[in-house]
């Protein structure tokens, strides 16, 4: 594994709240497409209604953060967010409805655990090949799906083809690893390299470029054993950085030398992404401006801590 992988294809922030994760991403000065939900009918004949999750998109030229929210009935969507109707013949619906289901209850133990970033994803420009490598590894999975994700333009909601497989680990329910859901994701290379449309970020973000994981200091060997089976060997260090995959694996003692004042949630977590930006000074005075709580890393980057961020810590990282 290793060199059929590119980084990061997205990771997923599980939020409480939709409207007030938007409101949080607008001060952190990025841009953030409309939330879609969907929209399907619970019996065959019936009218149909919101069900599932929804989500949002904080969309780069290569790869994505998503805001993830659980669909419960309390209204909380925000006033722009849009339905996504899903048809599918009478024969297909209790399958799809279970599928849905599940989904949700897995997003909604995620976030039982606490709210933050759940979900990575790696990209991949050959799942098939991925899905190989993982098997003769040893590593299970449930194998590759194929789906039509929602994807809003300035005009229209469109469909877009994406295939993707999920990580599973014994003991725990299928596509859940201990950290959350880990898989790889691989987009219709139509769509590449410039779609899906993106927008540009008045922070000046230009991509996702890293997620950090927070690991007990027992638990650091089995978990570097198993992202190496996954991704590849790191590159050791201070920390443990899966580099063609964009992850770095930090113990919960190192954690605070890396973004001081950081506690991990829980163990093992994601505890903080890295976006690019084109210009930290820029980005520093946006976030300033914005009255946002900025701290330094001790390195070339300023990150915003993780109760100031909806439980996950944003780094903004000078492009190189």
């Amino acid at each position: 594994m290793g060199e059929d992988i590119n980084g990061l294809h997205h990771v997923g922030h599980i939020v409480r709240d939709m409207g007030q994760a938007m409101e949080t991403y607008h001060r952190l000065g990025f841009t953030v497409e409309a939330p879609l939900y969907p929209v399907l009918p619970r019996v065959a004949g019936g009218a149909p209604e919101p069900f599932g999750v929804a989500n949002a998109h904080v969309r780069f030229p290569r790869n994505f953060i998503e805001l993830v929210a659980v669909i419960d009935g309390t209204g909380r969507m925000p006033g722009e967010a849009r339905a996504v109707p899903l048809r599918v013949p009478d024969a297909r619906l209790p399958g799809l409805l279970a599928a849905i289901e599940a989904t949700s209850a897995n997003i909604a133990s995620f976030l039982r655990r606490f709210q933050g970033l759940h979900i990575m994803i790696i990209d991949t420009p050959d799942i098939d090949g991925v899905a190989a490598g993982l098997t003769a590894a040893g590593v299970d999975h449930g194998g590759v799906h194929a789906v039509q994700r929602p994807v809003e333009t300035r005009t229209s909601t469109r469909m877009e083809p994406v295939r993707y497989l999920e990580i599973s680990e014994p003991g725990l329910p299928a596509g859940r690893v201990p950290e959350g859901r880990v898989g790889f994701a691989e987009n219709d290379p139509a769509q590449r390299p410039g779609a899906p449309p993106h927008t540009g970020h008045p922070n000046g973000a230009t991509g996702l470029v890293e997620c950090v994981l927070c690991v007990d200091e027992e638990a650091l060997p089995d978990l570097t054993r198993r992202y190496a089976a996954y991704f590849g060997q790191a590159r050791n260090g201070r920390t443990h950085t899966f580099d063609r995959a964009n992850v770095t694996v930090v113990t919960s003692s190192a954690l605070g030398a890396l973004l001081p004042g950081e506690r991990p949630a829980a163990l093992p977590a994601f505890a903080a992404c890295t976006v690019s930006v084109r210009d930290i000074a820029v980005t520093r005075r946006i976030l300033d401006d914005n009255g946002v709580r900025v701290a330094r890393t001790g390195r070339d980057e300023i990150f915003v801590p993780a109760d100031a961020a909806l439980g996950t810590a944003i780094i903004f990282r000078q492009e190189k």
